[in-house]
Protein backbone atom coordinates (compact mmCIF):
# COMPACT_ATOMS: atom_id res chain seq x y z
CA UNK A 1 0.00 0.00 0.00
CA UNK A 2 1.33 3.44 -0.92
CA UNK A 3 2.10 5.84 1.89
CA UNK A 4 -0.06 8.99 2.03
CA UNK A 5 1.70 12.01 0.55
CA UNK A 6 1.22 15.63 -0.47
CA UNK A 7 3.03 18.02 -2.79
CA UNK A 8 4.02 21.69 -2.62
CA UNK A 9 6.11 23.82 -4.97
CA UNK A 10 8.45 26.45 -3.51
CA UNK A 11 10.62 29.02 -5.32
CA UNK A 12 13.88 27.48 -6.59
CA UNK A 13 15.96 30.06 -4.70
CA UNK A 14 14.41 28.84 -1.39
CA UNK A 15 15.22 25.13 -1.93
CA UNK A 16 18.64 25.54 -0.29
CA UNK A 17 17.02 27.03 2.83
CA UNK A 18 14.53 24.14 3.04
CA UNK A 19 17.34 21.60 2.77
CA UNK A 20 19.68 23.52 5.08
CA UNK A 21 23.42 23.28 5.48
CA UNK A 22 24.37 19.64 5.04
CA UNK A 23 20.66 18.73 4.93
CA UNK A 24 20.08 19.65 8.58
CA UNK A 25 16.79 21.56 8.12
CA UNK A 26 15.28 18.81 5.97
CA UNK A 27 16.36 16.15 8.49
CA UNK A 28 14.93 18.20 11.39
CA UNK A 29 11.52 18.47 9.68
CA UNK A 30 11.56 14.76 8.85
CA UNK A 31 12.45 13.81 12.42
CA UNK A 32 10.01 16.17 14.19
CA UNK A 33 7.03 15.24 12.02
CA UNK A 34 7.79 11.62 11.02
CA UNK A 35 7.70 12.41 7.31
CA UNK A 36 10.05 12.06 4.36
CA UNK A 37 10.77 15.04 2.11
CA UNK A 38 11.71 14.45 -1.52
CA UNK A 39 13.00 17.79 -2.82
CA UNK A 40 13.52 18.53 -6.54
CA UNK A 41 16.44 20.98 -6.41
CA UNK A 42 16.02 22.17 -9.99
CA UNK A 43 12.22 22.69 -10.00
CA UNK A 44 11.36 23.48 -6.39
CA UNK A 45 8.87 20.62 -6.07
CA UNK A 46 8.61 19.03 -2.62
CA UNK A 47 6.86 15.68 -2.18
CA UNK A 48 6.06 14.98 1.48
CA UNK A 49 5.38 11.36 2.43
CA UNK A 50 4.20 9.92 5.72
CA UNK A 51 6.78 7.61 7.27
CA UNK A 52 5.88 4.25 8.80
CA UNK A 53 6.48 5.71 12.30
CA UNK A 54 3.84 8.44 11.89
CA UNK A 55 0.72 7.88 13.97
CA UNK A 56 -1.19 10.97 12.87
CA UNK A 57 -1.70 11.65 9.15
CA UNK A 58 -2.33 15.35 9.88
CA UNK A 59 1.45 15.79 10.19
CA UNK A 60 1.47 15.82 6.38
CA UNK A 61 -0.42 19.12 6.46
CA UNK A 62 1.93 20.54 9.13
CA UNK A 63 4.97 19.51 7.07
CA UNK A 64 3.40 21.13 3.98
CA UNK A 65 2.83 24.34 5.98
CA UNK A 66 6.45 24.35 7.19
CA UNK A 67 7.78 23.82 3.64
CA UNK A 68 5.42 26.54 2.34
CA UNK A 69 6.52 28.95 5.09
CA UNK A 70 10.20 28.43 4.26
CA UNK A 71 9.35 28.82 0.57
CA UNK A 72 7.59 32.13 1.32
CA UNK A 73 10.66 33.64 2.97
CA UNK A 74 10.56 32.54 6.61
CA UNK A 75 13.67 31.26 8.34
CA UNK A 76 13.49 27.60 9.41
CA UNK A 77 13.43 28.72 13.08
CA UNK A 78 10.29 30.80 12.49
CA UNK A 79 8.71 28.05 10.36
CA UNK A 80 9.34 25.54 13.16
CA UNK A 81 6.87 27.50 15.34
CA UNK A 82 4.22 25.71 13.24
CA UNK A 83 5.51 22.37 14.55
CA UNK A 84 6.02 23.29 18.19
CA UNK A 85 2.66 24.95 18.85
CA UNK A 86 -0.67 23.53 17.69
CA UNK A 87 -2.33 26.96 17.92
CA UNK A 88 0.19 28.57 15.56
CA UNK A 89 -0.96 29.15 11.99
CA UNK A 90 0.51 30.25 8.68
CA UNK A 91 -1.45 33.00 6.90
CA UNK A 92 -0.38 34.15 3.44
CA UNK A 93 -1.61 37.28 1.69
CA UNK A 94 -1.06 37.10 -2.06
CA UNK A 95 -0.63 40.69 -3.25
CA UNK A 96 -1.37 39.62 -6.85
CA UNK A 97 -5.01 38.96 -5.87
CA UNK A 98 -5.25 42.62 -4.83
CA UNK A 99 -3.13 44.36 -7.47
CA UNK A 100 -3.15 41.89 -10.33
CA UNK A 101 0.21 41.86 -12.05
CA UNK A 102 1.05 45.50 -11.33
CA UNK A 103 4.67 45.15 -10.17
CA UNK A 104 4.91 48.84 -9.24
CA UNK A 105 1.87 48.64 -6.90
CA UNK A 106 3.16 45.43 -5.32
CA UNK A 107 6.62 46.98 -4.80
CA UNK A 108 5.08 50.14 -3.29
CA UNK A 109 2.87 48.18 -0.85
CA UNK A 110 5.74 45.87 0.14
CA UNK A 111 7.72 49.01 0.99
CA UNK A 112 4.83 50.31 3.13
CA UNK A 113 4.57 46.97 4.99
CA UNK A 114 8.32 46.71 5.60
CA UNK A 115 8.81 50.42 6.39
CA UNK A 116 12.05 52.36 6.71
CA UNK A 117 14.81 49.93 7.69
CA UNK A 118 12.16 47.31 8.55
CA UNK A 119 10.53 49.47 11.24
CA UNK A 120 6.88 48.86 10.32
CA UNK A 121 7.28 45.10 9.99
CA UNK A 122 9.16 44.99 13.30
CA UNK A 123 6.43 46.98 15.09
CA UNK A 124 3.69 44.70 13.71
CA UNK A 125 5.68 41.63 14.77
CA UNK A 126 6.34 42.96 18.28
CA UNK A 127 2.79 44.15 18.97
CA UNK A 128 1.14 40.98 17.66
CA UNK A 129 3.78 38.40 18.70
CA UNK A 130 3.98 37.13 15.12
CA UNK A 131 6.67 36.63 12.50
CA UNK A 132 6.18 38.34 9.15
CA UNK A 133 7.95 37.61 5.86
CA UNK A 134 7.54 39.85 2.82
CA UNK A 135 8.80 37.80 -0.11
CA UNK A 136 8.07 37.95 -3.83
CA UNK A 137 4.38 38.75 -4.26
CA UNK A 138 3.30 37.50 -0.82
CA UNK A 139 3.21 38.57 2.80
CA UNK A 140 3.37 35.65 5.22
CA UNK A 141 2.34 35.70 8.87
CA UNK A 142 3.15 33.04 11.49
CA UNK A 143 1.54 33.31 14.92
CA UNK A 144 -1.31 32.24 17.15
CA UNK A 145 -4.68 32.55 15.39
CA UNK A 146 -5.92 35.74 17.13
CA UNK A 147 -2.52 37.42 16.80
CA UNK A 148 -2.17 36.48 13.12
CA UNK A 149 -5.65 37.93 12.47
CA UNK A 150 -4.64 41.26 14.06
CA UNK A 151 -1.40 41.32 12.03
CA UNK A 152 -3.41 40.57 8.85
CA UNK A 153 -5.82 43.44 9.64
CA UNK A 154 -2.90 45.83 10.15
CA UNK A 155 -1.28 44.74 6.88
CA UNK A 156 -4.59 45.13 5.04
CA UNK A 157 -4.92 48.64 6.47
CA UNK A 158 -1.48 49.48 5.04
CA UNK A 159 -2.44 47.92 1.68
CA UNK A 160 -5.58 50.09 1.60
CA UNK A 161 -3.47 53.21 2.22
CA UNK A 162 -4.01 53.90 5.94
CA UNK A 163 -1.35 56.08 7.52
CA UNK A 164 1.28 54.26 9.53
CA UNK A 165 0.33 56.18 12.70
CA UNK A 166 -3.27 54.97 12.34
CA UNK A 167 -2.09 51.36 11.96
CA UNK A 168 0.19 51.68 15.01
CA UNK A 169 -2.70 53.03 17.13
CA UNK A 170 -4.87 50.14 15.93
CA UNK A 171 -2.14 47.65 16.90
CA UNK A 172 -1.67 49.18 20.37
CA UNK A 173 -5.43 49.03 20.99
CA UNK A 174 -5.66 45.40 19.80
CA UNK A 175 -2.67 44.44 21.94
CA UNK A 176 -4.40 45.87 25.03
CA UNK A 177 -7.59 43.97 24.13
CA UNK A 178 -5.67 40.70 23.68
CA UNK A 179 -3.84 41.17 26.99
CA UNK A 180 -7.11 42.04 28.76
CA UNK A 181 -8.69 38.91 27.28
CA UNK A 182 -5.81 36.79 28.57
CA UNK A 183 -6.14 38.32 32.04
CA UNK A 184 -9.87 37.57 32.10
CA UNK A 185 -9.15 33.92 31.28
CA UNK A 186 -6.75 33.70 34.21
CA UNK A 187 -9.01 35.57 36.64
CA UNK A 188 -12.26 33.69 36.03
CA UNK A 189 -13.38 32.16 39.33
CA UNK A 190 -14.06 28.45 39.30
CA UNK A 191 -17.59 27.33 40.07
Amino acid sequence: MAQPSTFVRIPKERVGVLIGQGGETKRAIEKMLSVTLDVESDGGGVTIMLSEKAEDPSVLLRAKEVATAIGRGFSPEHAFRLIHDEETVLDIIDLRTIFGRSESDIRRVKGRIIGMEGKTRRIIEELTDTNIAVYGHTVGIIGKIEHAQVAREAIQMLIQGSQHATVYRFLHRKRRELKKGMLEIWEKPED
